[in-house]
């Protein structure tokens, strides 16, 4: 999310040097030419070329389309960074059934503290996964047991995936990407300050 943000930004402000450039040759269209070697004749005063022109119609519109998605870059950046991220320990668990009431699946993960539906994305030794909250756990006891709270439980599969262990525990980066608007099993606890971004 952020990456897309920082490219948007960036064709943004491309767009506004582009728009400012085409003003500029536009204006350069206008300069008066070096004089010629005629003789030099008495004319009618010409009006100044400091006066402000309006700009063409094209280009107003290009102009309030990058502002616009530039707008739209910093709004979705600002999200971004209000939604929790950083570094948990994660466990492994396979169930028949989940407290969502859909089937455990590969992107299934669990947390006491976060929505049901929440999207979060797991990062494990540079490589990652996107799981989505669909059941509750791992239990009070289990979370405070390691050094780092272990606020998220993997599906095997993706713990497989991640590490090349279906039951394991490691470390990972975890960065909320939305939240969902499912139950939430737990409001405090061990690692909650953790899952809230709250360090």
């Amino acid at each position: 999310m952020r990456k897309r943000a920082r490219q948007a930004i960036t064709m943004a402000m491309a767009g506004t040097t582009l728009v400012a450039g085409v003003a500029t040759a536009a204006d350069a269209s206008v300069i008066p030419q070096a004089p010629s070697s005629a003789p030099l004749t008495r004319t009618a005063p010409v009006a100044s070329t400091d006066t402000a022109r309006p700009m063409p119609a094209d280009l107003v519109a290009l102009g309030a389309t990058f502002n616009a998605a530039l707008r739209a870059a910093y709004a979705e950046m600002k999200k971004a960074a209000s939604l929790p991220s950083g570094v948990s320990t994660a466990t492994s668990f396979w169930d028949a059934e989940t407290a969502s009431g859909k089937p455990m699946r590969y992107r299934t993960v669990a947390s006491p503290y976060w929505p049901l539906g929440t999207k979060v994305r797991i990062t494990y030794k540079g490589k990652s996964a996107i799981g989505v909250v669909e059941d509750f756990g791992p239990a009070e006891w289990a979370v405070a047991q390691h050094d780092i709270p272990a606020i998220v439980d993997l599906s095997e599969r993706m713990m497989a995936d991640l590490t090349g262990v279906a039951s394991n525990t490691v470390h990972v980066r975890f960065q909320v990407l939305k939240w969902g608007k499912g139950g939430v099993y737990r409001h405090s606890g061990t690692g909650y300050d953790l899952a809230m971004g709250r360090r």
